[in-house]
């Protein structure tokens, strides 16, 4: 692997992990509300809604781990393959 493929593989991690970050900010922001509307309205359709709003929150979360999680074992796996392989003198892929 030269050094500017690893460099992308680098970027490409740090973008997954801003990925993952804003998952994380939009399900506490689901978070947030659907408590919100649980704890100071009584109503009964407001508290079905916060209970709704939460349930997203907290499928934002788990879709978003998931993701990350798929992704990054896909990179190392592409890194692992690409350490392994033969290295080439040409551009145009020929091993020597």
């Amino acid at each position: 692997m030269t050094v500017r493929d690893y460099l992308a593989a680098e970027r490409t991690i740090l973008a997954y992990e801003r990925t993952i970050l804003a998952y994380v900010r939009t399900a506490l922001a689901f978070l947030a509300g659907g408590i919100t509307l649980i704890g100071f309205f009584d109503a009964v359709a407001i508290r079905i809604a916060g209970w709704i709003v939460v349930s997203f929150g907290m499928a934002t979360l788990a879709l978003g781990f998931i993701s990350y999680r798929k992704m990054k074992t896909l990179i190392h796996k592409v890194e692992k393959e690409e350490v392994t392989a033969p290295k080439t003198d040409e551009p145009s892929g020929k091993v020597s």
